[in-house]
């Protein structure tokens, strides 16, 4: 089989085309600190850094330009492969959804479990940010790491342990995103990443940025690493189209990378003689044999519709497909006390 490549990329970042507080290159120098591959910018209603020419690699960091179309309140939409933005006002959901699709994009619902923060409303943080239609989306974040662990916060000492030792105060995604996750993947191919929705929260003072979590801390909180087809040569329209066509692809990985180096992670199914399917993929049911390889010995989870079919604590786990039904894995590892989730796959699907 052809070897895949392995890009550590994250997604959903806000720069100073909109409300974040770092500036394209600044942003870019952080992927570079923390070894982030790439980085997918997403202003909002703004494709700037593309119409300026700021698309490109930064030393050993390529920097894509997509934008999050942002209706008022809910049905945010990440759209990535677009020269344009996205003119939303007027448009239903699935309507936001087409229009992307219709121009050749790929567009994932953002945050689309986010309820809002309970005790921080007076704050402006309580608004929902759910999406209404997730019928019409061809991906979704899965786990959107501030909306996501932020809606949770139950007191000022937790919110500041999350902005000082995120790394210690964050387990798990909410289950019920996986759950619905789950219930849409039995319907239709549904991609899952996990965004960040980086603003690097502070102001600006002097051309410098007074913050309270860098982009190279949150950097270092939540990936998405995608398997290429072909290496990252720092052609920009190879490069685009590499990281672009796997994403498309559900042939990707959502990765903690402060729990360790996640590169060696493989989860496939195959069937003799020569048939194999990636990540994404989706194959008629039975005689599938799904094999999982962890970097480390960690608690590995198979499951199945949701449903656990099999565990093991160890660097690799294999298991006959016995039954049609979508496939995705679970790694987690001990950390600061807890058990943490380090791996989440994207399914395979066996109809």
């Amino acid at each position: 089989m052809a070897e895949l490549h392995d890009v550590s990329c994250v997604i959903h970042v806000h720069s100073t085309h909109s409300d974040g507080t770092g500036t394209v290159p600044e942003i870019a120098r952080a992927g570079e600190r923390t070894g982030t591959d790439v980085v997918l910018l997403t202003d909002h209603d703004d494709l700037s850094e593309l119409h300026d020419g700021e698309e490109g690699w930064y030393g050993r960091t390529l920097l894509l330009a997509g934008h999050e179309i942002s209706p008022v309140g809910r049905n945010h939409m990440l759209a990535f492969g677009l020269d344009f933005e996205v003119r939303h006002w007027g448009l239903t959901p699935a309507q936001i959804a087409e229009t992307v699709r219709e121009r050749g994009g790929f567009g994932i619902a953002a945050h689309p479990f986010s309820t809002g923060s309970k005790r921080f409303s007076a704050r402006g943080l309580g608004e929902s940010m759910e999406w209404q239609d997730l019928e019409a989306v061809d991906a979704l974040e899965v786990w959107s790491f501030v909306a996501d662990n932020g809606q949770d916060l139950a007191s000022v000492g937790d919110a500041v342990r999350f902005v000082a030792r995120p790394e210690r105060h964050v387990t798990h995604p909410p289950r019920h995103n996986l759950a619905e996750w789950d219930r849409l993947g039995a319907r239709k191919r549904a991609v899952g990443i996990g965004g960040l929705d980086a603003h690097q929260f502070g102001v600006r003072v002097g051309g410098r940025a007074l913050r309270l979590m860098s982009y190279a801390r949150s950097f270092r909180q939540l990936r998405t690493n995608v398997l290429c087809d072909e290496r990252l040569n720092g052609d920009l329209e190879h490069d685009r189209a590499q990281v672009l066509g796997a994403l498309r692809a559900g042939r990707c990985y959502i990765a903690v990378p402060h729990l360790g180096a996640t590169g060696a992670f493989h989860f496939y199914a195959e069937s003799p003689p020569s048939s194999r399917l990636e990540m994404g993929e989706e194959g008629p049911a039975g005689g599938w044999t799904l094999h999982v390889h962890a970097p480390r010995p960690a608690r590995l989870r198979l499951l199945c519709d949701g449903a656990e079919v099999a565990s093991v604590h160890a660097p690799a786990l294999v298991h006959l497909a016995d039954k049609p039904g979508v496939y995705r894995v679970e790694v987690s590892v001990e950390s600061h006390g807890a058990e943490r989730t380090w791996i989440l796959s994207n399914p395979i699907y066996l109809r």
